[in-house]
């Protein structure tokens, strides 16, 4: 019922968001002799924030059209290069002919992101993918919107989500560096394992796993804390919701964008407000660069996924409330999860020290649990004054947690090319 009210409620005022659109237009045009007036600056601005905060957020785009590989600027074009209802791996691929000229015959290492599912969309991750474009082979998972994939692709769940790191890791081939953002360094961790339990040759060469829960005990945060004092019925009663007739995804059952968003937000509700008066006060004083440095956060901020049921549920019960993985009773369709299993691949953490969301230790906790991981091949790395969104954006990660990143990469990168890489891989699997 909530979310259909939800859905009228957008509907029913999409009228009045048309009228605002039109009156800024009408009170901003050259044509109207009362354009430079405070009264019609102000109706303007005012008509735009309301057509802000009312408006229907789409997934954003990539917008890295090109990256400057040794100051020679190459053309990239995100392009899926394996995909399930529920995922598309996507890859960044350079025009062929400007990268030769720009790095001659250097072959770069193939770097796997491995993006939240935990409601915003992969291009929340557009800077990290930016910071490594010049110098790697960039491929990411864009995870589907719940509410667009029909109840007969089934169910998808913490094991469908293991699946399918595996099956891309297997994709890529030998010598791969995956790197785990945030809620997926259990998951991938867990990949990781079983694939090293198998003796599996496409086991990448390193796993960076940022900002991540992979022992929530560990400086709990607030929704840490609300995890473990509510229990699973409470949050089946209130945050699990049925997807309407709107949708592909009709009748699924889902955890809206929508609510997550709410919950986000009302963690830190008066800097959105006052974020948003700002915006206002820009927008009357003609301030276009801040307005549009608000706008373009703000677009990617508000553009939200709902996730399925079960996926959400069993994240829940397995990373936040029982801690399975810490502890060793993590299985994936009936076989034990062993981290211990992991010898040959590197292991860097990254943490936040101001991380409101996993807090430090948290994602250290990943070289407590990969004992027969060899000293020399760990790293940890706590970026002083960032919170967890800095742990993977924005000036610092640019400048200090991506060279680290780069440099561990290459320390333990074999000479193995990508295409011999895919060779071996197929060999393999054949």
């Amino acid at each position: 019922m909530l979310y259909s009210l939800y859905e009228l409620g957008h509907m029913s005022v999409a009228p009045w968001r048309i009228a605002a659109m039109m009156q800024a237009s009408m009170l901003r045009s050259p044509l109207n002799p009362a354009s430079d007036s405070e009264v019609a600056k102000t109706a303007a601005a005012a008509s735009d924030l309301f057509e802000s905060v009312t408006r229907r957020y789409r997934k954003p785009d990539w917008l890295l059209p090109t990256t400057s590989v040794n100051s020679v600027e190459v053309k990239v074009t995100p392009t899926p290069v394996w995909s399930t209802p529920w995922c598309n791996m996507v890859h960044f691929a350079r025009d062929g002919e400007a990268l030769e000229r720009a790095r001659g015959k250097r072959t770069d290492p193939t770097v796997l992101i491995v993006a939240p599912m935990s409601g915003h969309y992969a291009t929340l991750l557009r800077s990290t993918v930016e910071a490594f474009l010049p110098e790697h082979e960039v491929y990411i998972t864009d995870w589907s919107d719940a509410r667009m994939v029909p109840l007969l692709a089934g169910r998808f769940d913490l094991n469908d989500y293991i699946d399918h790191v595996m099956a891309m890791l297997r994709e890529l081939g030998p010598d791969t560096h995956v790197v785990a953002v945030c809620q997926p360094g259990p998951l991938v961790l867990a990949a990781v394992s079983l694939m090293a339990q198998e003796d599996d040759p496409c086991t990448p060469a390193t796993m960076t796993i940022m900002g991540s829960p992979i022992d929530a005990r560990k400086s709990p945060t607030e929704p840490n804390k609300l995890a473990e004092q509510r229990d699973i019925a409470w949050f089946k009663q209130n945050m699990i919701h049925t997807v309407p007739m709107l949708y592909p995804g009709a009748f699924r059952r889902v955890y809206p964008g929508f609510v997550q968003l709410a919950s986000f937000m009302g963690m830190n509700m008066q800097r959105h407000v006052d974020a948003h008066y700002a915006y206002f006060q820009n927008l009357v004083k003609g301030d276009g660069d801040d307005a549009r440095k608000h706008r373009e956060f703000y677009d990617e901020y508000l553009a939200v996924m709902d996730l399925s049921e079960e996926f959400y549920i069993q994240t829940l019960i397995e990373i936040f409330q029982e801690y399975r993985l810490p502890l060793g009773t993590m299985t994936h369709r009936g076989m034990r999860v062993d981290p211990a299993a992991i010898t040959k691949t590197a292991l860097l953490t990254v943490e936040g020290e101001k991380d409101d969301i996993s807090g430090i230790g948290q994602t250290q906790a990943a070289h407590d649990i990969c004992v027969n991981i060899p000293e020399a091949m760990r790293r940890d790395y706590i970026q002083p004054g960032v919170g967890h969104y800095g742990v993977f954006s924005g000036r610092r990660f640019q400048t200090e947690i991506y060279p680290r990143m780069r440099e561990f990469m290459r320390t333990f990168q074999s000479p193995t090319s990508r295409g011999a890489k895919r060779t071996k891989a197929k060999i393999a699997a054949e």
